[in-house]
Parts: structure tokens; sequence; C-alpha cells
């Protein structure tokens, strides 16, 4: 199996665990915004996690859904959206009118997260924006789990997944941040066109088995991800044929065998969203490679207390 940087980037070893900070740190500051992503790396969770859909005018930005996300975005009046026009709807220029820096704490997906910061005058970022930050040389240590997201109204649309694809690694190339960067999804077969456009990129496949609930106010990556029925425990098998380099199960789908597995075929493992302190010390004594959290302060509290450095 190639050895690549970011890859590496992501392995743990002995004594070692790593944090990955999800859509930057989305319980502590408004997630996949610059300000969450400054401040994971600033603590020291050097790994980010982050989602990458295109607009109408086919410009790469980070933002986790396919539609404007209701509990996340204000109108220019202030106001959270009653109504969701898709990302692929809207230009650039379009998406700049809306606020990104509050959560609806009355909305379902908002008490999630009643901790998080409330801010004012924050935009969703283009993937450029963020690439040019995370190359400053006070985050030299920086890399980025980037998932492409796959929008199923496009999934038998092979010249707009080719153009996803091919402006997402022609971005990541123009900023020279190609060996510091995953290529992250729950479409497998999107993660095979980035294998043929970008064979010296690493792949990093995301699964979520069917049987588990989604996450409340979040796209579902069911309809997108293969069918394991029957092949639950073969996952990290199929990873591997399928040629991935890094493994990333859903926190309540892993099993210390299966971790076991996954090393024993040359994966890492980086398990989400992984939140709970009791699930916390499971995924610690699971000896995953990464731990994607929300609270990357909370995985490095857990970390210390049990002996282990996540750099």
């Amino acid at each position: 199996m190639t050895r690549f940087p970011a890859v590496e980037a992501f392995r743990g070893g002995d004594g070692l665990i790593r944090v990955v900070g999800h859509r930057g740190a989305r319980g502590i500051l408004p997630e996949n915004t610059l300000i969450g992503f400054e401040f994971a790396m600033s603590t020291g969770a050097h790994l980010l996690e982050f989602d990458v859909v295109m607009t109408a005018d086919v410009v790469p930005v980070i933002t986790h859904n396919h539609r404007l996300h209701a509990p996340t975005f204000r109108d220019d009046s202030g106001n959270f959206l009653t109504d969701e026009p898709k990302v692929s709807d809207v230009t650039w220029e379009q998406l700049q009118s809306f606020d990104v820096g509050r959560v609806d704490v009355s909305s379902a997906y908002g008490r999630r997260f009643p901790d998080q910061a409330r801010l004012d005058g924050l935009r969703v970022p283009r993937l450029v924006e963020l690439l040019e930050r995370v190359k400053q040389p006070r985050f030299d240590a920086a890399n980025l789990m980037l998932e492409i997201k796959s929008d199923p109204d496009f999934a038998h649309d092979q010249a707009y997944r080719k153009t996803l694809v091919s402006r997402v690694v022609a971005e990541i190339r123009a900023a020279g941040m190609q060996e510091r960067t995953l290529l992250h999804s729950f479409d497998w077969n999107l993660l095979a066109e980035c294998q043929d456009q970008a064979p010296d990129f690493p792949t990093s496949f995301l699964t979520q088995l069917p049987d588990n609930d989604d996450e409340v106010g979040e796209d579902s990556s069911k309809s997108i991800s293969p069918d394991f029925s029957g092949r639950e425990h073969q996952i990290p098998s199929l990873v591997a044929e399928a040629g991935g380099s890094l493994w990333c199960p859903y926190v309540n789908d892993v099993t210390a065998e299966t971790v076991a597995d996954a090393h024993n075929l040359g994966l890492v493992v980086a398990v989400w969203t992984v939140n709970e302190p009791e699930d916390i010390d499971r995924m610690i004594d699971f000896n995953v490679d990464a731990i994607v959290s929300d609270y990357p302060g909370r995985v490095q509290g857990r970390l210390e207390a049990r002996g282990y450095s996540w750099t």
C-alpha cells in the first residue's frame, strides 16, 4: 500500500491517537467557518474534517448540506431561513448574502449544540479560502480530510460529478496542498472518480450502517452509500479492495475486531463523530488511529487523562 503523507498525519501509534476537528469545532464555534477552523488548529487539533459542495457558478464552497441549512443560515434581516434553496442553484455572490454565524437553538438541530458561540457576519467560505489559511506557516502541521458531498440529484450526471472532482482537485493543486489533503466521501463511486482523476491523492472511505438513525437536521448519506447488508464485518476488506487508505466508520458501527482487521490491512481508522466521554473512552480502548469530534478539546482531555498524546 502506498504511503501518503496526508494519511500518515492521521495514523496513530503506541500511546498516540490523533484528534480531528469536525467541521472545525462545531460544538464550540459555528461549523464550517474560517474562525472555527482556525480555532481548532490553534488548540492543537491540526487535522480538519469538512464538507465541500459546488455553487451554480461552479465554485467549491464549504458547507454540509446540499441545501442552505435553515437552522444555521440567516437572511439579510437576521432571520433564520424557512425555505432551503439548493447550494447548486445559487451563485457564490448570492450565497454571500447569508450569515452562518449562529445556530437556531429553538430547532431540533440547534438543541444539539447549546454551547456554540453566537457570532455575526460569518459567511460560507470558498474552499480556496481555507486552503490559503492552512498554508500559513503557523498551521504547517495541519492536514485536511475533505469530504466531497455527493448530491443524490446528480447521482447519474457523470459530467457534473467529473466537474465537481476536477474543480476541487484543481484548487488543492493550485494551493500546493495535495500532500496534506485526503479526499473523503460516503459515495464510493465518487471516490473512484477521485482515484481516476487524481491517483496521487489518497482516498478516505466514509461508512454508516443503515440500522443507525440519521443525525438530526443533517443530510443522510444512506442513499449514496453502498449496501453493506450481510457484509458488515467485511467493510475494512472492501475499503482496501477499493483502493482506500483510510476507513472512517460511524462511532456506533465500529468494533475492536473491525479496527484490528483494518489495521491488519494497513488502513488508518478515523471514527466519526465522537462527542460523548464514554464514546471517546471506547474509541481509545478500540485503539483507533484518530477521533473525529465536534469537541476536540474534550477528546484531548480524555486522551491526556489516559496517558495518550495527540501530536
